[in-house]
């Protein structure tokens, strides 16, 4: 079973932990970029970056990338790329929507593609990405979310529950969820219809949406989180990977 596949990239300026975040340049170019060409090195389809911004668009379309205007005004990164898949594909050619989150640099092609091949093999809704805590202190922090899964196949979990606590009790592994999804396109136009849930308020989690709905998300389990840039220090560290991975 193949699917015709959509990736997007929402890339929004105003973050305020570190401005101008899509355009920080990393080894020589912006930091959309380097998820643009590993979204494209993933050879699911084609890939779009949504974004609010003119100087995002214009950056990603002088490196050769596709690039749609969205509003400025979406709560989530989900609202954002629903809006650009009703601007790209209005008629519904494509069948599965890739959302890969535009401050994942170092995220492997092979990593995204995971996501989407388990859509194809799976009756999941919504596919995403967790690996396992490796490191002691990451596991009791609250800003490292916990994917607590129901094993379905090798490499293969069926999510129950995402969490900022440490869960589940006992021995075992804990899987770190990685923020990226992949959704059938009427899981996405459902989703992004309801209103925020009672535990997505509560832990701050927009993924709970969906499970409180009774939609089923299936998880990949990859060997490495991929750096997320948020802070400064952040981005010294995705310098430092990328500059390693050029030489």
């Amino acid at each position: 079973m193949s699917f015709s596949s959509l990736v997007l990239i929402p890339a929004r300026m105003a973050s305020t932990r570190l401005p101008d975040k899509p355009l920080a340049d990393i080894a020589g170019k912006p930091m959309i970029v380097h998820v643009a060409e590993r979204a494209a090195a993933a050879k699911l389809g084609r890939t779009v970056i949504a974004t609010d911004h003119a100087d995002i668009k214009a950056a990603v379309e002088a490196h050769g990338f596709e690039a749609v205007m969205t509003g400025k005004d979406h709560e989530s990164g989900s609202d954002r790329i629903y809006e650009a898949v009703t601007r790209i594909d209005p008629d519904g050619a494509y069948e599965a929507i890739i959302n890969v989150q535009g401050d994942l640099p170092t995220i492997a092609a092979d990593d995204i593609a995971a996501a989407v091949q388990t859509l194809q093999q799976s009756p999941a809704d919504i596919t995403t990405l967790c690996a396992e805590i490796t490191r002691k202190e990451e596991k009791t922090n609250p800003n490292v979310v916990k994917l607590v899964g129901s094993p379905i196949g090798k490499n293969r979990l069926r999510a129950l529950y995402f969490t900022r606590a440490t869960a589940p009790y006992g021995e075992g592994p804990l899987y770190h969820h990685i923020g990226l999804y992949a959704y059938r396109r009427a899981a996405l136009k459902r989703f992004v219809s309801l209103p925020p849930s009672t535990l997505e308020r509560r832990e701050k989690l927009e993924q709970l949406r969906a499970l409180e709905d009774g939609m089923r998300i299936d998880a990949a389990i990859i060997k490495t989180v991929p750096l997320g840039v948020d802070t400064a220090e952040d981005l010294e560290r995705a310098r430092i990977l990328l500059e390693q991975e050029k030489s």
